[in-house]
């Protein structure tokens, strides 16, 4: 099972900051977290980059279960 890593706002949809999950590609990883999180966690995905191994990863990226994958949201903020 790969790790998905989840950061800032993907992190408090799915209630967590790490968990394991079955798939052989970078989007079956995905898939299956949307449909473990539900919608709140998919809006959210929808604007994050998804990393694979510290690199930008595509839904087709095969994955082992020594992987990665990582949900970045946008981030916004700093001193005004």
């Amino acid at each position: 099972m790969a790790t998905l890593r989840l950061f800032a706002a993907a992190r408090e949809a799915a209630g967590t900051s790490r968990e394991a999950f079955s798939g052989n590609t970078v989007g079956e990883i995905l898939d299956n977290a949307a449909d473990r999180y539900g919608r709140t966690f998919t809006e959210v995905l929808a604007s994050s980059r998804v990393w694979c191994n510290g690199e930008p990863a595509e839904r087709s990226d095969l994955v082992t279960d020594a992987d990665e994958v990582a949900v970045l949201p946008p981030v916004s903020g700093g001193a005004a």
